[in-house]
């Protein structure tokens, strides 16, 4: 038997007992006459005792102990002379009387501590031993707690787990597929799925009116924080449902992840329209644990002379509370900030609004006291404030001042990662024209179905249709989004019309799915969450890769294993593939 216990679970109610403990070495001490070394498993961590004076062998072997070799020890739990309150086992130890070395081991590359010596790059080439670490365990037992809790809640509510294929068609819409050749097939391909979007529908068509699965899903884009190659989603999908069902359905399971998972209770889950939030936030995804929303200034900046503003199709502002004391340093900081290409202002203007009743702008020299008063009025900022002016077109200075917004929110400690708000945004716009292709695109995907009362609209004005379509938004980040899908042969195809596909195209791509909806297909809808984001979320973390076991670089590369690599000539001429050499180039 390699342990009775694990390392994290004796207590002082153990006492007397003989046991026998395995794992790794923490650390060790030698003070002499005793050694002491911490023993480590995934559950904690004990603290085991050698006495020089009862067994000097035993000790002398001790010493020689190294970082992370493997052990196995039996002992005597006893109280521990000087506790230690950090440490759930720190009121006892064990005085060891035997010990054997399982493995030995190499001097890690990084110390296995909380805070640890190794970069990121470092630790993700070696990441089975950063693995070994508290915060990153921690990390994923999260995700594994999670995962429990997402099964529970929809197993109680009748959903059925279905597993759907990871070989199927690549399809022109959205990101870039990963694409599988076929050895049986020549010169035809597999794609790994961006999503089960059109499985699980005809799951819906075959009568499982209530799928789930947490699933593997693939895109070939640029990464980010929030975005890996390969990712996993909560997947959904109900039958004879309308929107609201939905939502009440996912907000219930989200508020019981909270409650269960964090103890923590969502208070209010408001709703809100995708044209209020841009307007409001300039953003999809609005920030809404803080205020600071959007302030027209058309009307008390404009035909006052400042060639700039008067030019402008926009003027917004927001109003920073308290932040009148922002000194020329701060300001010039916040400019240059707007200017980075990433944000693409080509200035900003600012107003304090003094606590003597005065005002001081970086337009003085165009706008007297009066008219900066009427600022401060039309903003509703009071003495103390700072008023924070952009302009431009309206869909780019919108999205600009979203940047700002989220940098004055954490700069004034406004986004706080223990508080949650979500909300979800409604009634997004069903299309989107691209002027490079000179077509619509789908603003979510080709499935989703139009607002019912607008379905006359989609012959006379497309780009003015909403769709039924809805994202859930925490703290800032898009959790999960869906939407009621087309469950009509007629309507889909007009859809396919209107993205730009032949008839014959949108057969061969998607006659499977338009097929099955002349067998009595039902109304149906779902909704696709982030795990990975919604694991960081809760773990308090901008970055998803701490969640994912082994994930990817921002190359899109595995540094522990050295993927993606070059494969064997044999195996490209099995796949009909060709590959061209260096000294062919």
């Amino acid at each position: 038997m390699h342990r009775t216990h694990n390392c994290g679970v004796l207590r002082a109610s153990n006492i007397g007992e003989n046991v026998t403990l395995s794992g790794w070495v923490q650390r060790s001490r030698d003070l002499g006459g005793m050694t002491f070394v911490d023993l480590r498993d995934r559950y904690g961590i004990t603290q085991l005792a050698f006495n020089m004076d009862t067994d000097a062998e035993l000790c002398t072997k001790a010493r020689k102990l190294g970082r992370e070799f493997v052990i196995k020890i039996q002992g005597e739990v006893i109280e521990r002379s000087s506790k230690n309150d950090g440490m759930a086992t720190g009121d006892i130890e064990i005085l060891v009387n035997a010990l054997e070395v399982l493995n030995e081991s190499k001097t890690p590359p990084f110390t296995i501590e909380d805070k640890t010596d190794g970069g990121d790059d470092l630790r993700m080439q070696y990441r089975y031993l950063d693995l070994r670490r508290k915060p990153v365990k921690n990390k994923l037992m999260l995700r594994h707690r999670l995962s429990i809790e997402t099964r529970k809640y929809l197993d109680s509510i009748e959903f059925v787990e279905v597993e759907t294929p990871y070989l199927i068609k690549s399809t022109p819409e959205g990101a870039r597929d990963f694409v599988v050749p076929s050895r049986m097939n020549p010169g035809q391909f597999y794609a790994l799925p961006q999503s089960p979007q059109t499985f699980k529908q005809l799951l819906m068509v075959s009568g499982f009116d209530r799928y789930y699965q947490i699933v593997k899903c693939f895109r070939d884009e640029d990464l980010r924080a929030d975005r890996q190659p390969e990712f996993t989603q909560i997947d959904c999908e109900m039958a004879f449902v309308e929107q609201e069902d939905i939502l009440n359905t996912f907000e219930g399971m989200v508020r019981h992840l909270f409650k269960v998972v964090l103890d923590h209770e969502i208070q209010d889950f408001p709703r809100m329209y995708y044209d209020d939030a841009m307007e409001k936030y300039g953003s999809d995804k609005p920030d809404i644990r803080f205020g600071m929303e959007f302030v027209n200034m058309n009307p008390v900046t404009q035909n006052k002379g400042f060639a700039i503003f008067d030019a402008a199709e926009l003027v917004v502002g927001i109003v920073a509370k308290g932040a009148a004391n922002y000194t020329r340093k701060q300001l010039d900081a916040l400019t240059d900030f707007v200017k980075r290409p990433q944000v693409g202002a080509k200035g900003m203007v600012y107003c304090k609004c003094n606590e003597d009743g005065s005002f001081k702008s970086s337009v003085d020299k165009f706008y007297s006291q009066e008219d900066l008063q009427a600022w401060a009025n039309h903003a509703d900022a009071e003495k103390g404030d700072l008023i924070l002016v952009l302009s431009g077109e309206t869909d780019k200075v919108r999205k600009q001042m979203n940047e700002l917004r989220l940098h004055m929110g954490d700069q004034l400690g406004l986004r706080d990662p223990k508080v949650f708000a979500p909300l979800w945004v409604l009634d997004f716009p069903l299309l989107e024209w691209d002027e490079e292709s000179e077509r619509y695109h789908a603003m979510h995907h080709p499935f989703t179905s139009p607002k019912p009362e607008q379905l006359g609209q989609l012959e006379t004005h497309p780009g003015e249709v909403k769709a039924n379509a809805y994202d859930m938004v925490i703290n800032g980040t898009e959790i999960g989004g869906g939407s009621i899908r087309i469950h009509d042969r007629g309507i889909q195809q007009r859809m396919f019309d209107l993205l730009g596909f032949t008839k014959e195209e949108a057969q061969a791509q998607f006659g499977f799915l338009m097929n099955a909806f002349e067998y009595g297909a039902p109304p149906h809808g779902g909704i696709a969450l982030g795990f990975d984001r919604l694991c960081s979320l809760f773990g308090g973390s901008d970055s998803i890769r701490d969640f994912i076991a082994f994930p990817k670089n921002n190359s899109g590369r595995d540094v522990m294993i050295d993927a993606p690599a070059p494969i064997d000539q044999t195996q490209l001429d099995e796949l009909f593939l060709a590959t061209t050499s260096k000294e062919e180039e």
